[in-house]
This record gives C-alpha cells, sequence and structure tokens, in this order.
C-alpha cells in the first residue's frame, strides 16, 4: 500500500515571529492531500525549529525553512515530482511575503522510505471513518 507523507518543517529560530507555522502547516498539510497522491490518514506535518545554524554569511538576517517529505515507495517519477512541485509551490506562496521582506532560502526535499526498514502501526484511518459515519470511535 502506498503511504504517508510525512512531512517536516524546518526553520530558523530567526523567523518565530515572522512566520504563521500553524496556518503554514495546515496549508502544506492540505496541499499534500490535494494532489491525491497521498491518503489523508497517512499524512502527518509538524514542524522543528532549528535554534542553531549558520546560513550563507552568517549574517543573523539570514532565514530558511526546509520541508522533508518522505513518502511510502512505489510511486512513478513524474507523479512524485507533481506531488512534491505542488507542495513547493504552496511553501514559496505562503512565503512570499517574508521572502520579498528578507534573505531567506526555501527548499523541499522529498525522500522514499524503504518499505523493509519502515515500521508502521496505524488506526487514524479506523477513526477518520467512524466519524465521517458520525461516531466517536471505530
Amino acid at each position: 500500500m502506498l503511504t504517508m507523507p510525512h512531512i517536516v518543517v524546518e526553520y530558523s529560530a530567526n523567523l518565530r515571529e515572522r512566520i504563521d507555522l500553524p496556518g503554514l502547516i495546515d496549508a502544506l498539510h492540505a496541499s499534500a492531500i490535494a494532489t491525491g497522491v497521498f491518503p489523508p490518514g497517512g499524512t502527518r506535518t509538524r514542524a522543528a525549529e532549528r535554534s542553531h545554524y549558520r546560513i550563507a554569511d552568517g549574517h543573523p538576517d539570514n532565514g530558511f525553512v526546509h520541508v522533508a517529505m518522505t513518502i511510502g515507495a512505489g510511486r512513478d517519477a513524474a507523479t512524485k515530482q507533481r506531488a512534491a512541485q505542488a507542495v513547493f509551490d504552496t511553501l514559496v506562496a505562503r512565503l512570499a511575503p517574508l521572502y520579498d521582506a528578507a534573505p531567506l532560502g526555501l527548499s523541499l526535499e522529498l525522500r522514499e522510505s524503504d518499505p523493509a526498514l519502515s515500521f508502521k502501526r496505524n488506526n487514524l484511518h479506523d477513526y477518520m471513518k467512524a466519524r465521517q459515519a458520525g461516531r466517536d470511535r471505530p
């Protein structure tokens, strides 16, 4: 079964007050699901602030936002590229005002997990189906 993505948004601590982090997480999460490539129950989006970093010439105004997407193996290259581009386009659009105002590096990398080395246990799909049916539990 094709699963995931797990989306991790890393960002430099100097951007903490300049990014609408809940809005960015929601937008990236929705963008990944909207591609039709990933099941909602397998999609996880979270952020990790990085307080120790050095960017370019080390100027304290330099910032970064990097999105690491890990997906289950098995999708063709065109599908992976289309999905990654859609999420990256969302990142760029959401952060355009900041990009226009400050030195900022934006990046996204999509990786496939090795099925033999990826372990999962997930009842989220069952809970989602139950909620859609008006129940709290499966």
